[in-house]
């Protein structure tokens, strides 16, 4: 069977609420009503008790009481619906006002009787205080009867009604309130990847829904920020290996044209096999960068000198830097807990970026500060503010003049840099001012 939807559940827990309350209420107003009608018999009965047997004191046989009969008669023909009847001491009948009277109770007091289809209300008493005979008057109760029947329909008739029309309102109001929960539905169903900009309306939701739709439109634009970044990711790796397979292709295809030397043959090999080493690097890089993207990237945790580990990288590119003119030096030591090779790979990215960037007789300078904040800053260009944004994007150049799709840097190494980073639970940005150029990590401490 179909499941029931949330506007049927909440109109029928109306209806189950009001019934219940309807019928509760009707129930104790029922039971009130049949408790003031026997008060009010009992009050009625009392009474009239108390003057019969004022008819009959001293009256000790059968044969007394019929001097009294008349008497008697004529009391009870005041009220239609009252009987009398008396019993002697042995139980034999001494008086009935009407025939077919029901045998009174074998206890006295005030009881509920019934007798050929009439219900009574009776009081036996003792005719007289040192007299055995026993006096029961009855009060015919047929109109209570069907004034409290009729009430109990009544109540049944409004329990159903009330039932009927709070389940039709309670329908109506909770389909009305329920529309923002349409409309975020609507929304939902319309986002697509070419509407990932579409955002609900949150100040127009209730209180209650507001967070719920400001957690929808985090989510839609956490999606949008991945599909824009795995849209450009698409492209940009498209843009990037399309130069070296055309090299690749015309290369192949002109060494192919005609008959060459071995020599020839081998040289053409090396070419290609140059290419084909830096496309592998590029996969590389980018199969790094999407295990970071899925948090995959599991750092291992050992305690490291920092600043052992920045010399010996300063001593592996010190021939390099002095081809160039460039100087190095570190300042500071630290340490840090960490994963040994990772953390030297960003420590190399940014190194090899700083020795690209940095003009003969230029400096670069690597500071180590004890509460593990690790600073690479070189001197030369300022860079554009605009630009400094997006340094970590991938394949992101901030030199225009280098040549499209140059294998030797495809843009990824400050983008990976930022990912081990990250991996640590640390962050990294770029800063340029009076004429330094500096990227500043800061990882967690010990």
């Amino acid at each position: 069977m179909p499941r029931l939807s949330l506007t049927t559940r909440l109109a029928l827990l109306f209806a189950a609420c009001t019934a219940g309350v309807s019928l509760s209420a009707g129930l104790l107003f029922s039971h009130a009503s049949a408790e003031h009608f026997i008060e009010l018999d009992r009050q009625l009965l009392t009474s009239r008790v108390s003057v019969l047997r004022s008819q009959i004191d001293g009256v000790g046989s059968r044969q007394a009481l019929t001097d009294r009969l008349p008497a008697l008669r004529t009391e009870l023909s005041h009220q239609a619906d009252l009987a009398l009847r008396i019993d002697g001491p042995d139980g034999a009948l001494w008086f009935s006002s009407r025939d077919a009277l029901p045998t009174p109770p074998a206890t006295l007091g005030l009881s509920t009787v019934t007798a050929n289809g009439v219900d009574y209300r009776s009081l036996s008493v003792k005719a007289h205080e040192s007299g055995a005979a026993q006096l029961t008057v009855f009060l015919d109760i047929t109109h209570h009867q069907h004034f409290l029947q009729g009430m109990q329909r009544l109540i049944w008739l409004t329990v159903g009604l009330a039932a009927l029309a709070t389940a039709l309102l309670g329908a109506w109001a909770a389909r009305r309130g329920l529309r923002p929960l349409r409309q975020m539905g609507k929304v939902t169903a319309s986002v697509s990847a070419r509407s990932l900009t579409t955002r609900l309306p949150v100040a127009q939701m209730p209180q209650e829904l507001a967070a719920l739709a400001g957690s929808l439109n985090a989510m839609l634009q956490r999606l949008d920020d991945a599909f824009q970044r795995l849209s450009a990711f698409s492209a940009d790796i498209a843009h990037e290996l399309r130069t070296p397979l055309s090299n690749l292709l015309t290369h192949t295809q002109v060494t192919l044209t005609r008959p060459r030397t071995l020599e020839h043959y081998r040289e053409a090999l090396h070419g290609n096999l140059e290419e084909l080493q830096a496309m592998a690097q590029m996969i590389n890089d980018m199969l790094f960068l999407a295990k970071a993207d899925h948090g995959l990237l599991v750092p291992g945790r050992t305690q490291l000198a920092m600043h052992e580990e920045v010399d010996a990288l300063l001593e592996y590119y010190a021939p390099a830097a002095e081809d160039c003119g460039v100087m190095l030096r570190r300042e500071g030591t630290a340490a840090v807990h960490g994963d040994r090779q990772m953390l030297r790979r960003a420590l190399s990215n940014l190194l090899d970026n700083a020795l690209r960037f940095t003009p003969p007789g230029g400096s670069i300078v690597v500071t180590l500060s004890p509460g593990t904040q690790l600073c690479v800053a070189n001197t030369g260009t300022a860079i554009d503010p605009a630009a400094l944004a997006r340094l970590f994007d991938r394949f992101y150049r901030a030199d225009p003049a280098r040549r499209e799709g140059s294998q030797e840097h495809a843009g990824l190494g400050l983008a990976i840099t930022q990912s081990i980073v990250q991996a640590h639970g640390g962050s990294i940005r770029a800063s340029c001012e009076d004429g330094w150029t500096r990227f500043e990590i800061d990882l967690p401490s010990l």
